[in-house]
């Protein structure tokens, strides 16, 4: 599978099919890899890959830090995942696509049209993430990491992870670079060799810049507000996907349009029928 450099850091990619690009931010939270789009879930269900790959060219990766895609440790905000994606576009030589993003991949498109509205010819959002209950697991996730590394150091979160294999979504012990130092040896020994004081300000302040609010993260109100580009929203209803995410951001996105189908409704019949319905809408000048 190929790989791109995108600002100094390896991207597993794939493209699938044929047409008008669509630049898919993988679900899956933090171990958002390109297989979750026919692995996970609802995304098994309803199979998008199957059916947007027939009339567009899908653009899957592994986002940074997860699979085999590498990283760098850093205060990770929504920015970064944009730059990720910007720059696979530029490495296949796009400058616009559809983009759609599914669970937490939602939050870079999001921050996707706002940093780059002449790029952004779409969104699909499909279950984004948010609700209180999201914001207060994914604390306590990175207060797991945090309370594993005070007590261990982080040579023990190298042991773990290369022991156990986990990523950072299946045990929150071993923190976001998880993957990383799973695939990558000279990233886990600069890893276990960092000051780790200066390590937990970055994954406090990398916490607090992801998970901000009760309701969708990934951009502000205000610059939702302003965008003028084609939007579907898919909403989800569960303790991680909260209904009343994907409402706000119907209320924000000006020019979007809320499926306003039970989780239950959403077949691989009627969401392939329905993306595929937006899609075309939004690629017809």
């Amino acid at each position: 599978m190929p790989t791109a450099i995108i600002d100094g850091i390896t991207t597993r990619y794939e493209v699938v099919g044929s047409g008008p690009p669509l630049l898919m931010f993988s679900p899956g939270g933090f171990d958002a890899t390109l297989e979750k789009w026919t692995t996970l879930g609802v995304y098994a269900r309803i199979k998008p890959i199957d059916y947007l790959s027939k009339q567009f060219s899908c653009i899957v990766f592994d986002r940074r830090e997860c699979g085999e895609s590498g990283g760098r440790v850093e205060r990770v905000t929504w920015a970064h995942y944009v730059k990720q994606g910007k720059g696979l576009l530029e490495h296949l030589g796009l400058e616009r696509a559809h983009l759609m993003g599914g669970c937490m991949g939602c939050c870079p498109v999001m921050a996707f049209g706002v940093a780059y509205p002449a790029a952004t010819l779409s969104m699909v959002l499909y279950w984004p993430v948010g609700g209180a209950r999201y914001r207060i697991n994914g604390h306590q996730r990175f207060a797991e990491h945090l309370a594993y590394v005070q007590q261990h150091g982080l040579d023990a979160v190298v042991s773990l992870v290369r022991s156990e294999g986990k990523s950072f979504s299946a045990d929150p012990r071993g923190g976001p670079w998880a993957s990383v130092i799973r695939h990558d040896r000279v990233f886990a020994e600069s890893y276990a060799q960092q000051n780790i004081d200066q390590y937990k300000l970055v994954v406090a302040g990398m916490v607090r810049t992801l998970l901000d609010r009760d309701t969708a993260p990934g951009a502000e109100p205000e610059d939702l507000l302003r965008l003028d580009i084609p939007a579907l929203i898919v909403p989800g209803h569960d303790a991680s996907h909260a209904t009343s995410a994907a409402r706000y951001l119907e209320e924000c996105l000006p020019r979007a349009q809320y499926w306003d189908a039970p989780v239950d409704n959403q077949t691989e019949q009627s969401a392939s029928t329905r993306l595929l319905e937006f899609l075309a809408s939004a690629t017809t000048p």
